[in-house]
Formats: structure tokens, sequence, C-alpha cells
């Protein structure tokens, strides 16, 4: 799930919308996206085929019967050994069962989703999303001709995994990082000091392709991080200028900060508005006030 805006157009050919046919991307790698565009996933979900003969897929997507067709059709002939999942957001973990169903495959990945609040109820997540096997950070799934290794980057949400393929040098990045925009950072789950710290983690790592979960790949992912970086540094700047200018509440700062911005796309800036201000409050650089009966407003310490 994306942000509220795009980054800079660092790599304009790898914003360019993938085609929905089954697509070879490398001698390992195949792809298929879903039809489920919309603001907040480009022109749908990725999904990965890994393999040859013997295969595993990444995020087999939302519950869409014409997806799982084109799926299963395009494995025709193959064993599918492994479901693998990057995080229980519903357009990329609800298809799992029902490709499980259809194949007898084992479904391993993300950890199932956990409230952070009690009674807090998040309706982008999968609640039946239910793994034969949790993949801890750094564990590897050896394959037929193909080894992945786990990577834990929580922050677009709790329980975010990437997936690195051994044998390419590439990642498969989720949500976490893509070409075509930001990730989403919504709390209580969704957390940008986690984030933050997530892609400093990828940025000590050596792959050289990502695969991301929405849009075509990053090409210069070092490069790509350093500038994510650098974006939420200066968001996070700007909501700091914007607190000293007088705005307290999430609709002031996001009118502030996000100019220009589509109307559609005001939830999304205010959650991750909201994120930058948990962290910075938790950094000892911002004041929370919750008024009876009022909405939150926040000033600098």
């Amino acid at each position: 799930m994306a942000d509220a805006e795009s980054e800079p157009d660092l790599f304009p050919a790898a914003r360019e919308p993938p085609p929905r046919a089954l697509t070879r991307l490398s001698p390992l790698v195949r792809r298929i996206v879903a039809p489920n565009a919309s603001p907040f996933t480009f022109n749908g979900t990725c999904t990965y085929i890994v393999g040859e003969g013997a295969v595993a897929i990444v995020d087999p997507g939302p519950d869409d019967d014409s997806h799982l067709t084109a799926l299963l059709s395009a494995i025709e002939g193959e064993q599918l050994e492994t479901i693998l999942v990057t995080h229980t957001h519903r357009d990329h973990s609800v298809g799992a069962n029902k490709v499980r169903a259809a194949t007898g495959a084992r479904l391993v990945g993300a950890a199932p989703f956990t409230p952070r609040v009690d009674g807090m109820l998040d309706a982008s997540h999968d609640r039946d999303y239910s793994p034969d096997a949790i993949l801890a950070d750094a564990e590897r799934l050896e394959g037929s001709g193909y080894s992945i290794e786990a990577v834990a980057t929580p922050g677009h949400c709790s329980n975010h995994l990437c997936f690195a393929l051994l044998e390419e040098g590439v990642l498969f990045s989720g949500d976490h990082v893509m070409a075509w925009s930001t990730s989403v950072i919504a709390p209580p789950d969704g957390s940008m000091r986690a984030y933050m710290a997530s892609l400093e983690k990828l940025r000590r790592r050596n792959e050289k392709i990502y695969w991301p979960g929405h849009g075509g790949p990053v090409l210069e992912p070092q490069r790509y991080l350093r500038a994510l970086i650098h974006h939420r540094r200066q968001r996070e700047a700007s909501i700091l200028t914007a607190l000293g200018d007088g705005a307290q509440t999430i609709p002031a700062l996001v009118a502030k900060v996000y100019t220009g911005l589509s109307p559609s796309l005001t939830g999304a800036a205010g959650l991750s508005t909201l994120a930058h201000l948990e962290d910075l409050r938790e950094r000892g650089l911002v004041v929370a006030e919750a008024p009876d009966g009022g909405a939150t407003r926040f000033r600098l310490a």
C-alpha cells in the first residue's frame, strides 16, 4: 500500500506499469499483476513465481478468482512447493488460502496480524491468514534450484518481511520499498521509527534489484534507499516547521505540509503525519495533548 505521494522520478523506466500477462523477469522469476488497481496499489498487486518445475509463489494477492485462475494456469505442469507472504494486508495475502487449497502447497512467511491496541480493528489486514510456518529474520528456505532468505522489515506494518533470492541477488521488497511511491505508515500497527530502521537495515545489504509488491523494479536500490530516507527526513522537518508556525492538529499539519494534495489521499497523508508525530514524540521533540472530548493537539517540546 502506497503513501499519498510519489517519490521524485528517479527511475522513469521502473515506473512503467507492468503488463498483466505472465512476464519473464529473470531466469528464476516470473510475474503476474492482479487486477486490483487503485491510488494505493498502483496498477495492482505483483505476484511472483520463483523457480522452474518446482516453484514458490510470493504474495498470491487479493481474493480475485480471475487472478487465481491466471496464476494456476501460469504454473500448470509445475509443482508449487511454497506460498510466501510478505505481510498480511489484504491485497497481498487473501489469495493464499485458495492457492493452498488448490495445490496443497505449504504457506509460510509473515506472522499473523496481532492488533497492538485491544479492540483495535484494522480492515486492511487479513484475519483469515494462517501460515503453516512463520519465517524469522535471516531464516532461509531452500527450494528446488532457489534459496530464499527472510528479511524482517517492520514499519509499513509490524509483520512485514522482504525475501532475498540469493541466486540472483534480488529482493522481493513487498510494500516496504517501491519505485513508484513511498509506503503508507499507518499507526498503531505501522511505525515510522521501525520503518526508518528497516530502510537502514536494507542499506547494509547488497541486492542489486528489488521486485516490489506494486509497480516495476527498483533498479538502483542503494541510491533509492538514500532518497527515501532523505524524503522522510524532509517530511519530518516540514512537520516541525508547521508546528512552530502554529499548526496543532493533524488536519492543519496536512494542509500545510501536503500542498496540492488530492482530497482522496488526505486520509493517507494524515496517517503518515501521525506516524511522524509519534516518532517525534518518542524522541522528545513533540508533545501530544488530548483535551477531554477534543482532538489531540501537538506542539514542539
